[in-house]
């Protein structure tokens, strides 16, 4: 929202100085896209949208908006003060215009400067839809087309992207990034110690080649398909019921994405490397609404809950059939006692659903990008019966249908679904970039354009091409210019530099504890770690009162900063000289030299004088670990 707000006041301040000049140059589609559609959706849309059409008039979408009502034109392009939009929005209107409140003068202003900007003709209409054919132009790299793609958006934005970090910080990022620690001090100098034509490449080569960057792909998605585990239990119950195996092991052998996924949703683990793939389907305990909810944004890019009861009310491709279409694609399914075996009937689970005028459909698995699965359905009256001859083997524990439901669907939604490239492609560029070229990254759809349209759908199509091949993609992305940049002042949705990314609580646990010289790995500080900060990828990062307590008080990391014993504390503590004890903190938890002002300050609170070294040294360490630079990702 802080980015929404300044942005805004920047658009008022302009219109105040020049305001004929800036309304008729600004872009009508980005203010829409930015800030009018916003405004309206949480104003106006409700009583003027795709479910209630009152006067006949929608505000959902710029060509709605022109073609106006029952009452003629909502707009007349160009002219605020003769658009009925604008007027009914001034106090004192009659009609008033939303009823019962008052938009506030930002909020009024903004809707008139859109007005004004449509004089050029362009009334804002929205990015082309998912669906829409470009034609696609060659790159040879994804490096090539993120650099060449990102540039050209900087161009047309007049964006001055950020320089480029040192080889040292670009280092303790992508180690960050693809193995979930910072690189110990040894790690750092072997790296600076290659040729610099080709370190880079070679360390990204290694890590992704290593079982650490197979569990960090691992703690990501099981949180990106299934969610934190509110409790340790159900931790454990992932790991014991092989979930977790089947994920690091897709990463491992780098299993294409689409046979990944399809695993997932057929649920059967029948061949080695699906064992513990079931237990996506098994954890939601027949909750068949909680599975399709679940599904969605995995196999669509977006999710459709807001689909349940009515049309989505926003994104008008998503209908109430699509969500209940989902949901009859597992409602067949049932959790087999005594393990973690997914059962499916042959028969039943034909359902019908209800719209907001009371009429009764049937639930057909319909999914987003148009495909349909065939099935016959029975005549009401017909009565099913299960037989033997319905499943592949009559005699096996739990039997498969001939005609598997969920199986079809996760054919359809697996193979020849670009829906399916395109979420994975925006997902892994949040998780590198700091936001999706889609934001929310979890809402692809009409409401939400790409911000670089050409860039999505050129990664979405070769990674498709390339066989869904997640490793590739990720070595595209982390060895692109763009990976590189510097923090700055550039528009997040610009991708002009880097944004400010907090460490998860399984990055932060690994890497405290390289930073006081110990092995990355040990389980209860993991675990405190992630029950402190559990959230992945947030879509608005607030450090919570939980957070701080567990910085400013956490027993595990005193533990981790005794001064006796082996690790760093210990080690720095031996050093005489002040100097030389912060010199070697900041080396092993920045990977860097402080500066004279750190210095100085820092010779303050751990460095002055040998009496009690142990202890300054590890307030010294508290201090540097706890800090806002050894939260983020540099």
């Amino acid at each position: 929202m802080s980015g929404y707000f300044s942005m805004r006041k920047v658009l008022l301040l302009a219109l105040a100085i020049c305001p004929g000049g800036m309304a008729v140059g600004a872009d009508a589609g980005l203010m829409w896209s930015t800030h009018v559609r916003p405004i309206l959706d949480l104003h106006c849309v409700k009583c003027h949208g795709p479910i209630e059409r009152k006067s006949g008039l929608e505000l959902d979408t710029p060509e709605a908006v022109l073609k106006g009502g029952d009452e003629g034109p909502a707009v007349v392009p160009g002219e605020p003060d003769k658009s009925r939009l604008y007027q009914f929005l001034a106090p004192g209107a009659d009609p008033h215009m939303p009823p019962k409140k008052q938009l506030g003068d930002a909020d009024r202003e903004m809707i008139r400067a859109w007005i004004t900007a449509m004089s050029a003709g362009k009334g804002g209409v929205t990015n082309p839809p998912v669906a829409a054919v470009r034609e696609a132009r060659k790159f040879g790299s994804i490096p090539e087309a993120v650099e060449t793609l990102l540039a050209e958006g900087w161009k047309a934005r007049g964006v001055k992207p950020a320089g480029y970090v040192d080889d040292r910080t670009w280092c303790r990022r992508v180690y960050l990034d693809l193995v979930g620690r910072i690189p110990t001090p040894g790690e750092t100098q072997a790296f600076l110690a290659e040729a610099a034509d080709a370190r880079r490449e070679k360390l990204v080569d290694r890590l992704l080649a290593s079982d650490a960057h197979a569990v960090r792909m691992r703690e990501l998605w099981d949180v990106f398909l299934m969610g934190r585990p509110r409790r340790d239990n159900h931790e454990d119950r992932r790991r014991d019921n092989g979930w977790w195996s089947f994920l690091e092991g897709a990463f491992r052998k780098n299993r294409p994405w689409n046979e990944t996924v399809r695993d997932v949703l057929v649920g059967r683990g029948e061949a080695p490397e699906a064992k513990g793939a079931s237990w996506f389907l098994y954890e939601r305990r027949n909750n068949h609404q909680g599975i399709a909810e679940a599904v969605a944004p995995v196999v669509y890019g977006t999710k459709i809950d807001c689909a349940q009861c009515h049309d989505h009310p926003l994104a008008r491709e998503i209908k109430q059939a699509h969500y209940w279409g989902l949901v009859a694609a597992f409602n067949r399914s049932k959790n087999v006692d005594g393990g973690n075996v997914v059962g499916e009937s042959a028969i039943g689970g034909f359902i019908n659903f209800t719209n907001l005028k009371k009429e009764s459909q049937p639930a057909v698995v319909t999914l987003l990008n148009g495909r349909v699965v065939e099935e016959a359905r029975p005549a009401a009256d017909a009565k099913e019966e299960d037989r033997d001859g319905l499943y592949e083997d009559p005699k096996a524990k739990v039997r498969v249908p001939k005609f598997s439901r969920r199986g079809a669907f996760a054919e359809a939604a697996t193979r020849d679904n670009p829906l399916l490239a395109r979420a994975f492609v925006n997902r892994m560029w949040a998780v590198f970039f700091g936001r999706g070229l889609v934001h929310p990254v979890d809402e692809m759809n009409a409401r939400n354009a790409p911000s670089h349209p050409e860039l999505l759908d050129w990664l979405a199509a070769d990674f498709a091409a390339s066989g869904h091949d997640p490793r590739r993609l990720v070595r595209g992305l982390v060895l692109s210019p763009a990976y590189g940049l510097d923090r700055g002042e550039a528009p997040p949705e610009s991708f002009g530099s880097a944004l400010e990314r907090p460490l998860t609580g399984e990055q932060l646990a690994r890497s405290w504890r390289v930073a006081a010289g110990l092995g990355p790995d040990e389980d209860g500080l993991r675990r405190a770690a992630v029950g402190a900060i559990p959230e992945v990828l947030p879509r608005d990062y607030n450090a919570t009162f939980q957070q701080a307590q567990f910085l400013a008080n956490s027993p595990a990391l005193l533990e981790l900063l005794k001064p006796a014993g082996s690790g760093t504390v210990p080690r720095i503590a031996k050093l005489g000289n002040g100097a030389d004890r912060v010199r070697e903190a900041f080396r092993a938890a920045f990977g860097r030299e402080p500066a004279e002002g750190e210095l100085e300050a820092a010779m303050e609170l751990g460095g002055a004088g040998s009496e009690r070294a142990g202890e300054r040294s590890r307030d010294l360490m508290w201090a540097l670990m706890t800090s806002a630079e050894f939260l983020t990702t540099p």
